[in-house]
């Protein structure tokens, strides 16, 4: 027999161990339940605590040990807000400005009415109507071709007509260098072109070089050569009623007088043949007795003879004071061919946008077909003029040019010096609007520079487009009116 209890069945025997353990442990199991109660109480002290905002008892210290603290770790806080966003500068205030032309701008006499003014000195839009939209611009496009003449060819620049030998014995060539205003006139006269050159100094040149040489034969033979400019002389978009109205040329490099009938008139009837005019009265001044042909000179030719147009400087001021054609397109057509873009019309969109680009302002939507906006296919919005005219207000590089032959209104010659224009109660803004003036059958504009009656210098642009008749002229002088009235505190309602 084992030494092992008695056997019992299993129910029984874990009874009977499970009271044999807490008999032996019975001291070590009241402790443990007396810990566990002492932890609950505390625990729940905490809560209470933290409901009341009482704060909780001290855990008391055990028997026998040094006095402790417990640190308890505190709850995370909220994140703060972020921070709102400020503006970097304080936005100034605009003005309320109470000064409106609205019901001028519903003229009927307008028509399809657009426009821009900007305060020249803040560049602070003042009033808008279409003022980003390309339209036609009639003649205040030479505004545009101006100034980029004065940046590609220089305010100095002047156009050289020349006489070379020719190939064959006793020929010479007149070589049109792009002068429209060579004159025909006899020297000490005056042209419709003041200080323009003349043809009887050329002949003399000629004449005398022919002669200084005596292996020469007589001069038998003129060839005319207009090869600088390419063809057509005409530009399709044009009404050809406009040369017989004496308005426009043919655009060719050799030509006299703008190719007038009558040199001394501004408004006179031209040819069907300006190179052929201008042959005619240069073979007069040789002498008479030459055969006249077109042709090209030769390359290498020795020069006889030259003389040159007035400087770009005037030519502009001539052209903008009495919105001359002719001058303008031989502008842009020198303009073309020194730029290296061509020398016919389809060149002027290259060579005029380029010319205009040194100004740093934006040129998108600029469509150019001539130089002398008579074509309905130009466009410039308003607000590209508004911008120019600050730069020419300010006399930036060479724009002082511009300004200087500016129309003004009331003033004693040009286009806004005529009977019809800022009249009656639009003549309180005589002697402070500096404007180019425009018309063609589908529209009138007037752009530029206005001297407010409150001082502040304003730029402008107004177009009248669509079906239009000749009071559109008054509409515009009475809105211009209008804006230098109101100066600075034009409204746009």
């Amino acid at each position: 027999m084992s030494d092992q209890d008695p056997p019992l069945n299993r129910p029984a025997r874990a009874r009977a161990g499970i009271a044999a353990f807490f008999a032996r442990h019975r001291t070590a199991t009241r402790i443990a339940a007396a810990a566990g109660l002492f932890a609950l109480l505390g625990t729940g002290a905490v809560v209470a605590s933290a409901a009341t905002g009482a704060p909780a008892p001290l855990r008391p210290a055990a028997a026998g040990s040094s006095t402790s603290t417990t640190t308890s770790t505190p709850a995370p806080s909220e994140a703060p807000p972020p921070a709102r966003p400020v503006p970097t500068a304080a936005t100034a205030a605009s003005p309320l400005r109470t000064c409106s032309v609205a019901d001028l701008a519903a003229d009927p006499r307008l028509a399809n009415f657009q426009a821009q003014v900007v305060n020249a000195t803040t560049g602070e839009v003042l009033f808008d109507r279409g003022g980003d939209t390309p339209s036609r611009t009639a003649s205040v496009l030479k505004v545009l071709t101006s100034a980029a003449a004065l940046r590609v060819l220089g305010h100095d620049y002047r156009a050289t007509t020349t006489v070379v030998a020719g190939s064959a014995p006793g020929s010479v060539v007149l070589v049109g260098g792009g002068d429209l205003t060579l004159s025909r006139t006899p020297s000490g006269e005056e042209s419709v072109y003041a200080g323009a050159a003349h043809l009887d100094q050329l002949a003399d040149q000629t004449i005398a070089a022919w002669q200084a040489d005596p292996a020469n034969p007589p001069l038998t033979s003129l060839i005319l050569d207009s090869s600088l400019f390419g063809g057509p002389g005409w530009d399709p978009s044009w009404d050809r009623k406009e040369l017989s109205d004496g308005y426009m040329p043919e655009i060719t490099a050799l030509q006299v007088d703008g190719d007038r009938d009558n040199p001394s008139r501004s408004t006179s009837a031209r040819s069907g043949d300006p190179v052929g005019r201008a042959g005619a009265a240069f073979a007069d001044e040789l002498g008479g007795g030459v055969s006249v042909s077109r042709g090209t000179a030769p390359a290498g030719a020795r020069q006889l003879a030259s003389v040159q147009s007035q400087p770009v400087s005037t030519l502009i001021q001539q052209s903008l004071t009495v919105s001359d054609n002719a001058l303008a397109e031989m502008l842009a057509r020198l303009v073309a061919v020194k730029s290296g873009a061509g020398n016919t019309f389809e060149s002027l969109q290259q060579s005029t946008v380029a010319g205009l680009a040194p100004y740093g302002l934006d040129t998108s939507g600029i469509l150019i077909a001539d130089g002398s906006g008579l074509s309905d296919d130009n466009a410039v919005p308003p607000s590209y003029l508004t911008r120019l005219f600050i730069k020419i207000n300010a006399r930036e590089g060479n724009l002082g040019v511009i300004f200087d032959g500016l129309p003004v209104a009331g003033g004693p010659s040009g286009s806004l010096s005529y009977s019809d224009r800022f009249t009656g109660e639009n003549a309180v803004a005589d002697g402070a609007v500096f404007a180019k003036t425009g018309w063609i059958d589908t529209g009138y504009t007037l752009s530029g520079i206005i001297h407010a009656a409150d001082g502040t210098p304003l730029t402008f642009a107004v177009y009248a487009l669509g079906d239009v008749s000749d009071n559109a002229k008054q509409a515009l002088d009475t809105i211009t009116a209008g804006f230098f009235r109101c100066g600075d505190n034009l409204s746009n309602t």
